[in-house]
């Protein structure tokens, strides 16, 4: 049975396992996601299951979301996962689907930090901080233009400075080491991508 649900990051915290090891995890706060629709081979092509978690303003909902949403609720997320498990639209899907133990892949949307230099972007060393250097310490150096391999341009995918973060990114293999199905909480064995608050989507 393929396990899914939403979540919203909390943050870092540590757990002791009976040998009294502490191990660091991430706790995710997953209220119950309700099913907004089924989708089906048949009708739609694949198999899949649509949720959504949170609330938001009704105003700030367009008007075809809202006819979508019905009676359930003014949701701030909605995302599709594909499942042949049958559901019906209203279920709930809570963190009791999880257990400890379990091997999940999470995804996320990696924190944002801007405009970045190649040093911090892409850990390049930069130029000798030595005599005679100057304002040069930080600088990326030769990005292979001129009659080179490159035939007087720059090849794409060249590592330069740019914009860092706030891309989707999954890790696969992490594992559950506790849930709280009275809180809605789910603790996750190490670090997972995200800010606090950030959604989080957990895949069993």
């Amino acid at each position: 049975m393929a396990k899914f649900i939403l979540g919203e990051k909390l943050g870092m915290s540590q757990v002791f396992d009976k040998e009294g090891n502490v191990t660091p995890v991430t706790v995710v706060h997953a209220v119950p996601n309700i099913v907004l629709q089924a989708r089906t081979k048949e009708k739609d092509g694949y198999a899949a299951v649509q949720v959504g978690m949170g609330e938001r303003k009704p105003k700030n909902i367009a008007k075809q979301q809202k006819g979508h949403f019905g009676e359930l609720g003014n949701f701030r997320w909605v995302r599709e996962f594909r499942t042949d498990d049958v559901k019906s639209r209203g279920d709930k899907v809570d963190v009791s689907v999880f257990s400890e133990g379990d091997v999940i892949r999470v995804s996320g949307i990696t924190k944002a930090k801007g405009f970045q230099g190649v040093m911090k972007r892409h850990g390049f060393h930069g130029k000798d901080a030595s005599h005679g250097t100057k304002h040069a310490h930080r600088e990326p150096g030769s990005i292979g233009g001129g009659g080179g391999r490159a035939g007087g341009r720059v090849v794409k995918g060249k590592k330069m400075a740019g914009r860092m973060g706030g891309e989707r990114q999954t890790v696969k293999n992490l594992k559950v080491v506790k849930v709280d199905a009275e809180n809605n909480l789910i603790a996750v064995l190490g670090a997972i991508p995200g800010r606090r608050g950030a959604l989080i989507e957990i895949r069993g």
